[in-house]
């Protein structure tokens, strides 16, 4: 049998195929490309195996996944599908209510008619909205302050529903900030068009690919008044994957789990931690907020460590030289890598 990854030649998903692969799983992609590119794929076939399978399409499709999980045994599902910029949310909000809703609704009914049941889905801190107390727990309120935020939740609450009445046990896995890249250097965070999270952009502009970073926000309650994240490093955060999937059988039904170090970093801090990584001083300055940004937020990781028996291992220098290293690898992404610094 095997296990789907939808969104698979992501940022996220490309590395969580990796570490599924490593734990002794056949793996199979699909993604509809919109927001990755294929040499995604290539790569991560080059750190598993050369026919790792991929499928291209919208997880959507109903037809579509069904078919791909009948041809290749599917047996298990990790959904990463959607788009994820809080900033487009808030322009583009119907935009993102029916890519991520619509892809969940796409894999479930796929997933019904075949009676596949185990399910990990890619939740977010978003659902938390602006928390009044800090760390962040699973119990925590939630209520989100922007589109992006609200389509996690709402596919939270969707998911809950289908597991309630039986038809699913499933782990809803609620990221911090995934930062960093692969050690090898062979894949990392490569979006269409301009990054809109901190560290791509930061170190965009550190490489010359970009002339300077905006800070938003300079008067938060906060130590340099800058917001502040739970940063965790995407290795981290693929082997967490594996955990989960390992854990479904000891945790039918939902469970929702926090996916962090535990500390907060601002994003001045961030700023200044990459300048030392990367060797000389990189053009930022600080504007306004940006709409639907949270002030501070970070994460109690100790249910995960209960629950999957997963604790992140890799601290913030150690995720921004791994980001670095894959952005020295690709100066222009994955069309434009190296091949003196490829491994």
């Amino acid at each position: 049998m095997a296990v789907l990854v939808t969104g698979g030649a992501g940022y996220i998903g490309s590395h969580t195929a990796v570490a599924l692969h490593e734990s002794g799983r056949r793996v199979v992609l699909l993604d509809d490309l919109s927001n990755a590119s294929s040499a995604a794929v290539d790569a991560v076939r080059g750190l598993t195996t050369p026919d790792l399978a991929f499928v291209e399409g919208d997880a959507a499709d109903i037809d579509l996944v069904g078919r791909a999980m009948d041809e290749h045994g599917v047996d298990e599902v990790v959904h990463f599908a959607a788009s994820k910029s809080v900033e487009e949310s808030v322009r583009e909000p119907l935009a993102y209510f029916r890519n991520n809703l619509g892809s969940v609704l796409g894999v479930l009914a796929a997933m019904e008619a075949r009676e596949v049941r185990r399910l990990v889905f890619s939740s977010s801190c978003t659902v938390y909205g602006e928390p009044d107390d800090v760390p962040v727990t699973e119990s925590s309120p939630t209520g989100a302050v922007n589109p992006y935020g609200w389509t996690k939740l709402h596919g939270e609450q969707l998911l809950r529903a289908v597991a309630d009445a039986g038809g699913l046990d499933v782990m809803l896995l609620r990221y911090f900030n995934p930062i960093g890249a692969h050690p090898s250097g062979a894949i990392g965070e490569d979006p269409t068009g301009i990054p809109t999270n901190l560290v791509p952009i930061l170190l965009q502009v550190a490489s010359g690919r970009r002339e300077w970073l905006q800070v938003f926000g300079g008067d938060y309650d906060t130590t340099d008044g800058s917001a502040v994240r739970d940063y965790l490093h995407v290795v981290d955060l693929a082997e967490a994957h594996v955990a989960a999937l390992d854990a479904l059988s000891a945790h039918p039904g939902a469970t929702a789990v926090n996916l962090g170090t535990g500390r907060g970093h601002s994003v001045l801090e961030v700023v200044a931690l990459a300048a030392e990584v990367v060797g000389h001083p990189i053009a930022h300055e600080v504007v306004g907020r940006r709409p639907g940004d949270a002030e501070r937020i970070w994460a109690d990781p100790s249910l995960a460590a209960e629950v999957l028996g997963w604790t992140a291992e890799r601290d913030l220098r150690t995720m921004l030289e791994d980001h670095w290293r894959w952005c020295e690898a690709h100066p222009d992404g994955f069309v434009g890598a190296r091949a003196d610094l490829d491994p």
